[in-house]
């Protein structure tokens, strides 16, 4: 693991993007927690922390210029609540190929009103039921999401969808997670799947009929997710 301190800083190389952004590269340094950007100065409208080995999706000091953060190819699985504070104009955030497995665990993104693309391909939240409507939601200015443009017809699905019983139903379950993912001293953790979990994984990976669905139950795999069994999966779409 490397820290980013502010040698490493000093010594990082910057560009004009694609975007005509002027860019800090931050990339592959192994990098396990944002910090110290202060010393940039808020000269950056963009800034690649990419192929690092980030967790958490915090730190960031009061950056008004920057506009865009891409972090692929990192361990994310949290992310910072009040982010708006610090980042206030942000629009851009690329985050493929982390490890954000539950829909709750995006909620902090709500309040970054200037937000309008998002990517979390690769993330096993992305397999959630209702994923992609439950963002669109959440964020109702964003623009992008995982690269596809937002249609105005999935606009009004979101927002019919939330006001339904099965919305409220889903609302309901995002806040019981988030209470359930709360540490409590003295409780076991658990470590693994079971014997009989395992099993089934088997079969459900012997089973695939495409390469899509054995890269999905990879990703699940990875987060430390159980797969559902397809009886299970069957009742979710009832």
């Amino acid at each position: 693991m490397v820290r980013l301190t502010i040698d490493l800083l000093e010594c990082a190389t910057e560009s004009i993007n694609p975007a005509r952004e002027r860019e800090l590269n931050l990339r592959g340094y192994k990098i396990a927690q944002i910090e110290n950007l202060g010393v940039t100065n808020d000269l950056y409208d963009a800034i690649d922390l990419s192929d690092n080995e980030l967790r958490r999706l915090d730190g960031f000091p009061y950056l008004t210029r920057l506009k865009c953060v891409i972090l692929n190819n990192n361990k994310i699985t949290k992310i910072a609540p009040n982010l708006e504070v610090n980042v206030p104009n942000l629009e851009d955030l690329i985050i493929t190929n982390n490890n954000i497995q539950e829909l709750g665990d995006l909620d902090p993104l709500s309040t970054l009103t200037n937000l309008r693309r998002l990517s979390l391909l690769r993330n096993p939240v992305v397999y959630k039921k209702h994923y992609r409507l439950y963002m669109i939601n959440k964020l109702p200015k964003l623009r992008f999401l995982d690269f596809k443009k937002i249609k105005e017809v999935e606009r009004e699905a979101a927002v019919h969808m939330f006001t339904t019983e099965e919305g409220k139903n889903l609302t309901k379950e995002v806040e019981e997670q988030k209470k359930q993912a709360e540490f409590t001293p003295g409780e076991p953790i658990k470590t693994g799947p079971s014997a009989a979990e395992l099993q089934a994984i088997k079969q459900r990976i012997t089973q695939a009929s495409s390469l899509e669905e054995v890269e999905k139950l990879k990703m699940i795999l990875q987060s430390g997710q159980i797969p559902q069994t397809e009886e299970e999966e069957a009742a979710m779409e009832t």
